[in-house]
């Protein structure tokens, strides 16, 4: 009998990523569809749960690349699937698609890695400086936040890495 695995979105920067083969993602939290967030979006069929999922996961790379200023100013995000009994839930808030990820998520687990275009480069820069202001509520902030989310993430499968790294070095 096998593992159910679960499928995780995890925040991420260039660098990493860079580390990802060697290192696996030495990440706490990641996102992913929860018993909470199914109550809060009852409408929503699996494949809209995994975009809010996933779009949380956006919204904290923001986070990250606020607090590593050297890293390319690029979203990553990483969709893993991890056995079930290394992720658990946070809290039971309504609505909260945080799991808590018991180690390194391992290269072996990516199933896809998700990452800004160049052309999304400036709006996530500036979205990066302000996002801390935009969770507060401010709504100028909000804004530049929300300029970056209009770019789409592009995907690439796990073997693509290292190419990808070259592109964006």
């Amino acid at each position: 009998m096998t593992d159910e695995l679960v499928r995780v979105y995890v925040p991420a920067t260039v660098p990493m990523l860079a580390r990802l083969r060697e290192q696996g993602l030495a990440v706490d939290e990641a996102h992913a569809v929860t018993p909470e967030l199914r109550e809060w979006y009852a409408e929503g069929d699996e494949e809209e749960l995994e975009y809010i999922a996933f779009t949380r996961a956006a919204q904290d790379a923001l986070l990250l690349l606020r607090a590593e200023a050297a890293a390319p100013r690029r979203r990553v995000v990483v969709s893993a699937d991890l056995p079930a009994p290394s992720v658990r839930r946070v809290d039971g808030e309504l609505g909260s698609s945080v799991v808590r990820l018991s180690g390194p998520v391992p290269v072996t687990a990516v199933a896809a890695i998700h990452v800004d275009g160049a052309e999304a480069v400036e709006e996530v820069a500036a979205a990066a400086e302000v996002v801390a202001d935009a969770r507060a509520g401010d709504p100028d902030a909000q804004f530049t936040v929300d300029g970056a989310e209009d770019h789409e993430l592009e995907w690439y499968d796990v073997t693509e890495l290292d190419l990808l790294l070259r592109e964006i070095s």
